[in-house]
């Protein structure tokens, strides 16, 4: 995948994908939802970008195979009950302007914005040592009932993942092969 930099068609069209992802974001921390509408405006969009920048072969390869990736990445950790269906479909819308290497790049990098997110939300409640505590709780409960992801609270429940998708596959769309 070329960057969105690398052309001035790429760079509206890379202020699009952004623009959505905020805008996901926005709606993700508000009220831990993200609208299918706008999931679908992005793969849809994403769609559109492929079949402008690439031929028609490259363009439906690249949409269907990023969007396929993203749901075989994400699609078990919904499964497990970790993370909401509207992450995984905008892991997947993000997919359709990625394609399937960018939507992997953008995944490892979404982990680790995710893993800050954890230790956000197991220390806002109670600092450090608290969610180091309760970190502790949760793996043990883990181990116990043999459930992936224990809930300990709601409002634990409630971490907005959609950040952290957003932040990877803005990065990998903007800083393309960044980690490989």
């Amino acid at each position: 995948m070329m960057s969105f930099s690398e052309t001035p068609i790429g760079m509206l069209a890379g202020a699009a994908f952004t623009l959505l992802l905020a805008g996901a974001c926005v709606s993700d921390v508000r009220s831990r939802r993200i609208p299918n509408r706008l999931v679908f405006s992005l793969a849809s969009a994403g769609a559109v970008y492929a079949a402008w920048s690439m031929s028609p072969g490259s363009a439906l390869g690249q949409s269907l195979g990023g969007i396929a990736v993203g749901l075989a990445v994400w699609l078990p950790f919904w499964m497990a009950g970790v993370l909401g269906a509207g992450d995984v479909k905008l892991a997947a819308a993000a997919g359709a302007w990625l394609g399937m290497e960018g939507v992997i790049e953008a995944s490892l990098m979404a982990a680790v914005v995710g893993g800050g997110l954890a230790l956000w939300a197991l220390a806002r409640d109670g600092g450090i040592a608290s969610g180091v505590t309760r970190f502790a709780v949760w793996m043990v409960a883990s181990r116990s009932t043999g459930a992936l992801a224990p809930e300990l609270t709601r409002r634990e429940r409630r971490v907005p993942y959609g950040l952290a998708i957003s932040a990877g596959a803005v990065v990998a769309g903007w800083v393309p092969n960044l980690i490989w």
